[in-house]
């Protein structure tokens, strides 16, 4: 009868016990990597889009990454209410233009125009934008039905997540190597 031993066995089972909190750990990281990618797409489109502005709505983007029920969830948002408005549009106009929205959401709009005191913007909108300067009693107003979706947000988050899968591969894939070990 042969005898046959197994070395490296305890090493191997330490590894294995390990391997949990490696991918874990790995998963966490390339998990902030992606959403500090779709932080960034989102504000180089922003950027490139937003002709009158100072900045502050790509600066109120945020993100986190939180352990969820044992899931790890990356989250990417903005709170500054202006998102919303240029991500889903306003009024009627709004509504009626083209905008990718997730399942089960169904944002309502006003439907009559409304007026903004010419005095409450430093800018003509009706130069900017096209909008209608009204007076009404000795007060300019410009009268507007909404403005279209200009979607930043949901585009980043898209590309992100496309990018995803990969990122994460190579982070796991790098943890394990430099963690446990391997060729």
């Amino acid at each position: 009868m042969a005898e046959v031993e197994w070395r490296g066995s305890d090493k191997l089972k330490a590894q294995l016990k390990k391997m949990p909190s490696v991918v874990h750990n790995a998963i966490w990281d390339a998990t902030f990597d992606v959403v500090e990618k779709a932080e960034g797409y989102a504000v180089k489109e922003l950027q490139s889009s937003v002709k009158y502005g100072n900045g502050e709505l790509a600066r109120s983007i945020k993100y986190e990454v939180v352990d969820s029920d044992g899931k790890i969830v990356g989250r990417v948002w903005s709170d500054d209410p202006v998102a919303l408005f240029r991500e889903l549009g306003t009024g009627r106009v709004g509504e009626e233009s083209q905008k990718d929205l997730p399942g089960g959401f169904t944002p309502v709009y006003r439907q009559t125009p409304w007026f903004i005191p010419a005095d409450d913007v430093d800018t003509d909108l009706s130069e900017l934008y096209g909008m209608p300067k009204i007076e009404i009693d000795g007060h300019t107003f410009y009268r507007t039905s909404g403005q279209p979706a200009r979607q930043f947000l949901t585009p980043a988050v898209k590309q992100a997540s496309r990018e995803a899968p990969e990122m994460i591969k190579q982070s796991v894939e790098a943890a394990l190597h430099n963690k446990l070990g391997g060729s």
